[in-house]
């Protein structure tokens, strides 16, 4: 008999991080064009205001994931929700640019420490043989988050000021935290002597699954090309006279990636990484692709079904692949270590795409960028893919 997914914690954990993702992508998809207009930041600080928050959340994760067993998920989880709970509410005292900069820097840092200590909780509670379908299932949280919050912060942001954003933000962070402090954290079965014997090192080692490397390194790339979407859709969209179309983007994102993700977790425990790993990596170039082509909503939103189907299903199975290839007591590191290459990547991309833009455009950027991600196959290939065993369904 199968263990049950859907437990009254796992429910719990599943509200907590939608709402942390839902305050993510509000404020994401918003805060770039927010800098635009209210401090005349140039594109390339457009995108530092917005990328600056995975940065914090990159820093944050760089230090918890070696040391998250040490001092305990629980206490990491709720210092992290309630620091990203009083970060948010900074944001109505942001004056100017640098301030900015600083509360999304803080925020972002919260983040890391909350989603490292609750991802960690949630993947080690799931039998193992269903690892892949119950990281699957507990993914759709973010992607519920995925569509919500950009469509609300653009209907917001066409409607109203940047301070009912904030304030919307606030309650979304209050909700996340409460959650939290309702469920059942589940600690790691150490003894207070083995707890304390872990070290706090700067070394390589301890800050990151070596293991895991590899495949977060290809993750990097992944996170930057996404990045050109995530946090340049709303300028890109009023440059092609868009704008509707692509405040429905990230709900046919979700829309598909709430069909996909399932299906994939599944095949993932079934049939292998390859038979899910190879097809999400060329649907995210068309993807891409598409955008670079894009003349009407019609083929803008397809960009939003092929990105889920591709960035969205790579995602989720190749952080459930890079616990696989880790020892099991380094689970929470090698979560870190994936979640250290997506950060830095979504970080890092929209602050190095705002220099490139005005040299290249928007059109060519996507098509540079869908290339890049088809070199990817090459190097999943020769770092994990050609070493993957294939499993067969049971009969």
């Amino acid at each position: 008999m199968q263990q049950k997914l859907w437990t009254k914690d796992f429910l719990l954990f599943f509200g907590s991080s939608f709402f942390i993702g839902l305050n993510f992508y509000l404020l994401m998809t918003t805060m770039a064009l927010y800098a635009m207009q209210q401090f005349a930041a140039s594109e390339g600080l457009a995108g530092l205001a917005s990328s600056i928050f995975v940065i914090g959340a990159l820093i944050a994760r760089i230090f918890i994931g070696g040391i998250v067993e040490k001092f305990g998920r629980k206490k990491l989880l709720y210092s992290g929700l309630a620091l990203f709970m009083i970060a948010t509410f900074l944001y109505f005292f942001s004056n100017s640019i640098i301030v900015l900069f600083i509360v999304r820097l803080i925020n972002g840092i919260a983040f890391g420490i909350a989603h490292t200590a609750m991802n960690t909780t949630v993947m080690d509670s799931l039998p193992h043989d269903r690892r892949g379908e119950g990281t699957g299932y507990f993914s759709l949280s973010s992607t519920g988050a995925t569509a919500i919050g950009p469509f609300i912060g653009i209907w917001l942001m066409n409607h109203y000021d940047m301070q009912v954003i904030f304030v919307f933000a606030s309650c979304i962070a209050v909700a996340a935290l409460l959650f939290a402090l309702i469920a059942t954290v589940k600690e790691a079965d150490l003894t207070t002597e083995q707890r304390k014997a872990i070290p706090f090192s700067l070394k390589p080692d301890r800050l990151f699954a070596v293991e895991a490397l590899p495949l977060a390194t290809i993750t990097i790339i992944m996170g930057i090309c996404y990045s050109s979407i995530a946090s340049f859709i709303n300028v890109y969209a009023i440059e092609i006279n868009l704008v509707t179309a692509a405040s429905y983007f990230f709900i046919v994102y979700a829309l598909f990636l709430f069909v996909s993700r399932p299906i994939a977790g599944k095949l993932l425990d079934a049939k292998g990484d390859n038979i899910v790993v190879y097809p999400a990596i060329i649907f995210f170039a068309l993807s891409l692709l598409c955008m670079s082509f894009v003349n009407s909503a019609l083929m803008l939103l397809l960009a939003g079904a092929l990105a889920a189907i591709g960035f969205g299903t790579y995602m989720s199975s190749v952080q459930v692949i890079c616990t696989k290839v880790s020892p099991h007591h380094k689970m929470g590191l090698a979560i870190s270590t994936f979640f250290i290459g997506l950060d830095f990547g979504v970080g890092v991309g929209p602050f190095l795409l705002g220099f490139i833009i005005p040299v290249v455009g928007y059109r060519h950027l996507y098509l540079i960028l869908s290339l890049l991600v088809l070199c990817m196959l090459i190097a999943y290939y020769i770092i994990h893919g050609r070493t993957a065993t294939v499993k067969k369904l049971k009969a």
